[in-house]
């Protein structure tokens, strides 16, 4: 009989908050039927990964954003797993910084806007953010 070879755990969830002013950017995606959904730049880290410059790298590549790294803004959780097998890891959310912010998307998202936290509470998020629901809503 085979065993299933399971693909590794992440170590955690980095994402980049780029904020100007009381604002922060979130990237649109528009799913089949015109529904939008709001997602950070975010990826997934493994064992070994510096998280902090993977959240710049995610912020250059899925927004064309030269960004540095301004600390740790906060912390949550992230089911990595299934609604039935619930696997969490750590959510480490970078405050950035950036000269210019000409945002050049990458090809998975259809636009981008600049919220604020009580507009954004408002609007529907990915499942790599569906842990802002819960923070925003505190």
């Amino acid at each position: 009989m085979k065993q299933k070879i399971a693909a590794p755990l992440p170590a955690a969830l980095a994402c980049g908050m780029l904020l100007d002013g009381n604002r922060a950017l979130f990237l649109v995606k528009k799913d089949e039927k015109g529904n939008e959904t709001l997602s950070l730049p975010c990826t997934l880290i493994y064992a070994g990964e510096n998280p902090a410059g993977a959240a710049v790298g995610a912020l250059g590549a899925q927004a064309g954003i030269d960004a540095q790294e301004q600390g740790v803004m906060m912390q949550a959780r992230h089911n990595v797993g299934s609604r039935k097998r619930k696997t969490f890891v750590p959510v480490l959310v970078f405050k950035m910084g950036a000269k210019n912010t000409c945002i050049r998307l990458s090809g998975d998202f259809s636009g981008y806007k600049w919220l604020e936290e009580k507009e954004a509470a408002r609007c529907k998020f990915s499942k790599e953010c569906g842990w802002l629901i819960t923070v925003l809503k505190r």
